[in-house]
C-alpha cells in the first residue's frame, strides 16, 4: 500500500512539490472535502456543529504532511474534531500507520469505535489491531502456575481466579479490558499476567498460545496499529513491547494528546529500580526453589536476608511521599550503608542461584532477573554527592522517592530532546504530534524544544465554539495569595453562591490531594447546612469511570478531583455548566527533577520560571479550562480564584492563551448568566 506515497518533496505544509505528482494530493483534497462536507458520510450530525472549516483544513495540512514524510505539530482547538481529522487522511495515503495515545481507555475509542466509523465511511478493506502492554494481557503460565500454588489471601481472590479461569478458556484476545467481572485493579491480575522480569519468552510451554505473542503478530500485519504512549516509549527505552518490530515498516506515527509525550518520554529514558522488583523476586525464587531444588539450599533462610536488607533500605526514609535528589540525602544518612548491604545480600542471592539455575529453567530465569537488578543498582552511583551537586553532567538527575511499602531510586535525563530526535532518524517517514493544548499564545517553541522538533512545521485551528457568547471566565476579588494558611477556606466561601447560582453542575478542579479533601470537607459540611441537594463526588473515593458516569447521570452533582480529571474527561451538556479552578497549576517546587532542570537553564543564562515553569502550568491549565465548553450548544463559567492571574505581570500571559471568553471580576455578573431572570 505504500505505493499510494508521491515522491517527497521539500516544500511548505499543505503545498505540493514540483516533483510529486499533483493528482493523489488534489484528489484526496476533494475526498477530504466529501467527508467533512454537507451531507458527507463524516460530517457533523444535523443540530450539532455545522461543517468544521477547521478539521477539514486540518485533514488537508496532515494529508500534505503524510504525503512529503514530514513533522507536523498540529494544535486544534476544542471541537474541531482532530481525531477525525488525522484517521482520515492516515487511511487513505495507506501503509502503516501507527496511533499513539494517551491513556488505554482512548485507545478502545479509537478502536471500537472511531476507526471503524472512518473504515466504513472510506469503503477501505483496512486491517486495525490494538497493542497494550503485557500487563493486560493473561499468561497461562501464571495463571497454571497460580491455580497450583494456591497463594491467595482473600476470598474475593479466590472467586477472581475462577472468573479468570473460565475467561482464558473463550477469550480470543486475553485482554483483562475484556473481563468487567474482575475490577481492573485487583490484586489477582499482577499473578496472573506477566512482567518483563518474570515472561519465560520463547522457553515457555504455552509460547504459541501467548497472548502477548498474539497481539504483537496481529500488529505486524495490520494497517493500522493503535498503541498508548506508555507503551511506545517502554518499547523505544525497553525493546519490550512489540512496538520497535512496527516502527520499520510504518510510515506514519501520529502522536494523539501529544502535549504528554515530554512527560511519558521522560519516564521511559530513565532508568528507576525499587525495592518491590527485589521483594517480587524473592517471592519467585521461594516458590521455584521449593518447587525444583527442594533438596538444595533452605531457600527460605536465602531470600529472608535479602526481604530484610530490601526493607531496611525503605525504612531509611520517612513514610511515603518523600522526593529527595540525591544531593539533599544527607552523608550521614543511614541509606548509603543500607543500600550497600542490598547490593551484598543481592550477590549471595546470585551465587545460590548459579549453583541451582541448571535445575530448572525458572531458577535460571530468577538469576538473570537477579543479575539485572544488581546491576540496576550498582547503575545508581550512590556515592554522597559533593554540596550543590544536584545533577550528572547536566544530563541526568538522580533522585530517591519513599513510598508507602517500597522505595525507588530514580536515574531521569534532564532533556530527552537529543534521545527522541536519535529516535527520528533513519527511515523516512511523517511525525504528527497532535493535541488541543500545545502552544503558548499560538508558540510551540516549549514543546518543539522538549522533543526535539525546533524548527519543524507547526500549525494551529482555532475551535468552532463561539466561546465569547457560550461562557465567561470570573476571576474573584478579595482572595487571598494562595500560599496562605486559610486560602482554601476563602476559596470555597466564594464558590459556594456560584455553585448554588448554577445549580450544582460543577467540577472543583484542586493542585494537590490535600486541597481535594479540604474542599469535600467542606461543601459537604456546607451543603448539608444549607440544605443544598447537590450530589458530591470526590477523586478516590470510587474509580475514576464510576464517580463520572455517576456525575453525568446526576444532573446537578459537583465532582471534586485533582490531576486526573484535569484532562481526557468529556461531559456534554447540561451535567457540566461551571468549573471552579482552585490554584494556577505549577509544579511543587520540591520536585527533584524540575529543580534540577531550573539550575541547568540558569546556568544557560535562562529563567528557569519564565521558560520552563509558566509554559508548563498554561498547557495544564488550558487542559482544565477545556473541559467546561464541550459542545455548540454548552455554556458555562470557568472560575480561577488565585488573584495572580491578575496580580501578577506574567498573569496577562496566561488569560491570553485561553479560550476567548468574557472576563469578569464581578460576582453579580455570573449569577445573572445562571439565573438571567432573577432580579
Amino acid at each position: 500500500m505504500t505505493d499510494h506515497l508521491p515522491v517527497p518533496g521539500g516544500t511548505e505544509p499543505g503545498a505540493v512539490s514540483d516533483d510529486a505528482p499533483a493528482t493523489p494530493v488534489g484528489k484526496y483534497d476533494e475526498e477530504i472535502d466529501r467527508l467533512f462536507g454537507v451531507g458527507g458520510p463524516l460530517a457533523p450530525a444535523v443540530g450539532t456543529f455545522k461543517p468544521r472549516q477547521s478539521q477539514t483544513e486540518m485533514a488537508k495540512a496532515i494529508a500534505s504532511a503524510i504525503s512529503d514524510q514530514q513533522v507536523l505539530m498540529a494544535e486544534a482547538g476544542t471541537g474541531t474534531g482532530k481525531t477525525f481529522a488525522y484517521l482520515v487522511p492516515a487511511l487513505l495515503w495507506g501503509g502503516k500507520t501507527i496511533v499513539s495515545t494517551g491513556t488505554k481507555n482512548l485507545q478502545d475509542q479509537l478502536f471500537l469505535r472511531d476507526i471503524p466509523t472512518i473504515r466504513k465511511a472510506l469503503k477501505a478493506p483496512v486491517s486495525v489491531a490494538l497493542l497494550k502492554g503485557r500487563s493486560n494481557y493473561v499468561c497461562h503460565f501464571h495463571l497454571e502456575r497460580t491455580l497450583q500454588n494456591g497463594r491467595l489471601t482473600s476470598r474475593d481472590d479466590v472467586g477472581y481466579l475462577r472468573e479468570i479461569s473460565r475467561f482464558i478458556k473463550m477469550t480470543n484476545s486475553g485482554d483483562k479490558a475484556e473481563l468487567a467481572k474482575v475490577p481492573e485493579n485487583a490484586s489477582v491480575w499482577n499473578l496472573v499476567t506477566s512482567t518483563r522480569d518474570t515472561c519465560m519468552g520463547a522457553e515457555c510451554q504455552y509460547y504459541q498460545d501467548c497472548f502477548v505473542m498474539k497481539a504483537r503478530r496481529e500488529a505486524q500485519q495490520a494497517d493500522v496499529v493503535v498503541v498508548n504512549h506508555h507503551l511506545f516509549f517502554a518499547d523505544v527505552a525497553l525493546k519490550d513491547t512489540g512496538v520497535a518490530e512496527l516502527l520499520p515498516s510504518a510510515n506514519t506515527i501520529i502522536f494523539d494528546e501529544a502535549h504528554q509525550l515530554p512527560d511519558t518520554a521522560t519516564l521511559f529514558f530513565g532508568q528507576s529500580v525499587s525495592t518491590s522488583q527485589v521483594l517480587e523476586l524473592c517471592r519467585d525464587v521461594l516458590a521455584e526453589g521449593l518447587a525444583h531444588a527442594r533438596g538444595g539450599p533452605d531457600w527460605a533462610k536465602v531470600v529472608t536476608v535479602v526481604e530484610k536488607a530490601a526493607r531496611d533500605l525503605r525504612l531509611t526514609f520517612p513514610e511515603g511521599g518523600t522526593r529527595l535528589s540525591l544531593p539533599q540525602v544527607l552523608p550521614t544518612s543511614a541509606f548509603f550503608p543500607a543500600l550497600a548491604k542490598l547490593k551484598e545480600e543481592l550477590d549471595g542471592l546470585i551465587e545460590v542461584l548459579e549453583e541451582n539455575a541448571e535445575r530448572a529453567e525458572t531458577l535460571e530465569a530468577c538469576r538473570v532477573r537477579a543479575v539485572e537488578l544488581k546491576a540496576s543498582f550498582d547503575a545508581w552511583k550512590a556515592d554522597p554527592a559533593p554540596k550543590g551537586k544536584v545533577v550528572e553532567g547536566d544530563q541526568a538527575v538522580l533522585w530517591v522517592e519513599a513510598f508507602n511499602s517500597s522505595l525507588q531510586l530514580h536515574k531521569t535525563p534532564l532533556s530527552i530532546a537529543p534521545i527522541f530526535q536519535n529516535q527520528r532518524e533513519g527511515t523516512p517517514r511523517s511525525w504528527i504530534f497532535t493535541s488541543a493544548t500545545l502552544a503558548v499564545k499560538n508558540d510551540f517553541k516549549h514543546f518543539s524544544d522538549q522533543m526535539g522538533l525546533t524548527g519543524e512545521p507547526a500549525r494551529t485551528w482555532p475551535s468552532p465554539f463561539n466561546y465569547g457568547e457560550q461562557g465567561i471566565l470570573y476571576v474573584p476579588t478579595g482572595l487571598p495569595e494562595p500560599n496562605s494558611f486559610q486560602y482554601t477556606d476563602a476559596v470555597v466561601d466564594t464558590a459556594l453562591p456560584v455553585i448554588e447560582a448554577a445549580g450544582g453542575r460543577t467540577f472543583f478542579l484542586c493542585t494537590t490531594i490535600r486541597a481535594v479533601n479540604k474542599v469535600a470537607e467542606r461543601l459537604r459540611l456546607e451543603f448539608a447546612e444549607r440544605g443544598l441537594d447537590f450530589p458530591l463526588f470526590v477523586q478516590g473515593e470510587r474509580g475514576r469511570t464510576e464517580l463520572l458516569d455517576s456525575f453525568r447521570n446526576a444532573g446537578n452533582a459537583v465532582l471534586v478531583g485533582s490531576q486526573s480529571f484535569w484532562e481526557g474527561v468529556d461531559v456534554r451538556g447540561d451535567a457540566l455548566s461551571l468549573v471552579i479552578i482552585d490554584k494556577l497549576p505549577f509544579a511543587p517546587p520540591d520536585d527533584p527533577v524540575l529543580a534540577a532542570r531550573i539550575e541547568v537553564m540558569e546556568k544557560q543564562g535562562l529563567n528557569g520560571f519564565m521558560h520552563h515553569q509558566l509554559p508548563e502550568a498554561i498547557i495544564t491549565l488550558k487542559q482544565g479550562a477545556g473541559r467546561l465548553i464541550r459542545d455548540v450548544e454548552d455554556r458555562g463559567v470557568l472560575m480561577i480564584c488565585d488573584p495572580r492571574l491578575i496580580s501578577k505581570p506574567y498573569g496577562r500571559r496566561i488569560w491570553q492563551s485561553l479560550p476567548p471568553f468574557k472576563r469578569t471580576r464581578v460576582q453579580e455578573d455570573v449569577i445573572k448568566f445562571f439565573k438571567p431572570d432573577a432580579e
